[in-house]
């Protein structure tokens, strides 16, 4: 088919008997190392930037994926849309093995098939090109339709992302922050991906246009029936936006859950910490104190990467790693945890706080970066 006769993807809603639907991509106990120099001068340290990582997104989710700076969440979304190679474990796309595939073969299913959305547009998108040629090029490259077609498809994706075509013609330079993002995303859907990766796509924007980005992705999301990976710091509009959750900490997930249960519902104890630290805009902030720092990633603890800073640590936690654990025991709410000792059911944010300073002896809240 041309790029412009593609009919508009519908997401008919599921029947409650029916089975999950197949993966968009899937990934199997990956694990990202990255050299860099050690103290001597041939000496190389090793950066667990990712370390066991299963995950898998399914037509039509949005999964957000929480952490504090650098717990290897844009590892992870790097990983996901074929731009970094993991050191092992396998990343499947529509059920094949991305990294067993020709370069060309990787670009045709990858390239295709999943759309990124940067961070800083500014230098996301080439200075040199006006807003045209940007949106035409993945179909230029990609040879999706005749020229006229290609044209004609740079109109509609214009129209979809709100720009007025007289900015058609535009450099990067000359548009407003909210303007260039919408250029990244209407790029991003150019050849009507399954997926789009959104890596902090409002953290270099104005507070006042962060909302119609925001706005713009969950419209287009439910419109497109895209499924949609949302890394971000701002916690609480990841949870306000995804039907999942991923918590990460030290390059691992250490939970998978519903948007719907959190923050009350989430048992590992350092995603309670993490939302503690998070105001919301009908709660004051109550933090649950953690003793330290994140640990480095060039030598992370045995057993659990959270026992250093815990309130419940026990031996058992540097020995071994937790396993992963089901909140019900047939695993079909799809919220999983790694923890030897998981918060209690039910357990206030009042109690933990009480708990977490009586074992600790000190106040250290968790910090969370906020966005810009």
């Amino acid at each position: 088919m041309s790029a412009t006769s593609l009919p508009t993807p519908v997401v008919e809603p599921a029947e409650p008997t029916a089975e999950p639907r197949e993966p968009i991509v899937e990934l199997h106990d990956v694990y990202v190392l990255h050299r860099t120099r050690g103290s001597g001068m041939f000496n190389r340290a090793r950066v667990h930037a990712l370390t066991g990582a299963d995950l898998a997104i399914r037509p039509g989710e949005t999964v957000g994926i929480v952490g504090e700076s650098g717990c290897g969440k844009s590892t992870l979304a790097k990983v996901l849309v074929g731009l970094q190679r993991p050191t092992s474990g396998t990343v499947a796309f529509a059920g094949k093995d991305v990294w067993s595939m020709s370069t060309a073969e990787r670009r045709r299913h990858i390239g295709a098939g999943v759309g990124m959305i940067f961070q800083d547009p500014a230098t996301s998108l080439n200075r040199r090109m006006p807003v045209r040629e940007i949106l035409r090029d993945p179909l230029d490259v990609h040879g999706r339709g005749t020229r006229r077609q290609r044209e004609d498809r740079v109109a509609e994706l214009m129209a979809l992302v709100g720009l007025p075509r007289s900015v058609a013609d535009v450099l990067p330079s000359q548009l407003s922050g909210g303007q260039r993002q919408r250029v990244s995303i209407a790029r991003a859907l150019a050849l009507e991906p399954g997926l789009v990766i959104a890596d902090e796509p409002t953290s270099a924007l104005d507070v006042s246009v962060r909302a119609q980005i925001l706005n713009l992705l969950l419209d287009l999301k439910d419109r497109l029936g895209l499924a949609m990976v949302f890394v971000s710091h701002d916690i609480q509009t990841v949870k306000r936006i995804s039907d999942r959750v991923v918590t990460m900490y030290l390059g691992r997930i250490v939970e998978q859950a519903p948007a719907a249960l959190l923050p009350e519902g989430a048992r590992h104890p350092y995603t309670r910490a993490l939302f503690s630290a998070t105001p919301g805009l009908l709660s004051p902030i109550d933090p649950i104190p953690l003793v330290g720092p994140v640990p480095s990633a060039t030598n992370p603890p045995s057993g659990c990467p959270f026992r250093t800073r815990c309130w419940n640590v026990t031996d058992l936690c540097a020995q071994e790693l937790p396993p992963v654990q089901h909140a019900n025991a047939d695993g079909e709410d799809h919220h999983e945890f790694r923890c030897h000792h998981p918060v209690p059911a039910g357990t206030s944010n009042a109690e933990l706080v009480e708990l977490a300073s009586t074992a600790t002896g000190r106040t250290t809240p968790l910090h969370v970066e906020e966005p810009a």
